[in-house]
């Protein structure tokens, strides 16, 4: 009764339908994943930089 209340029944059915979907990688498709990666934390990185540095430059000058 506990476990439909948690919804850990649910959680572990589902959990258990995706694994049986999923499947290992070939190297082409883990190489195409790490560059969409790379490309997503550079972009959030220089977007992070541009606003620190307008506001570093606000900072001085106002």
């Amino acid at each position: 009764m506990a476990w439909r209340v948690l919804g850990l029944f649910d959680f572990l059915r589902s959990t258990t339908k995706m694994l049986a979907v999923a499947h290992k990688s070939d190297r082409q498709e883990f190489i195409l994943y790490l560059k969409l990666v790379l490309m997503g934390l550079a972009t959030a990185g220089t977007l992070g930089f541009i606003v620190q540095f307008i506001g570093s430059i606000l900072k001085v000058s106002g």
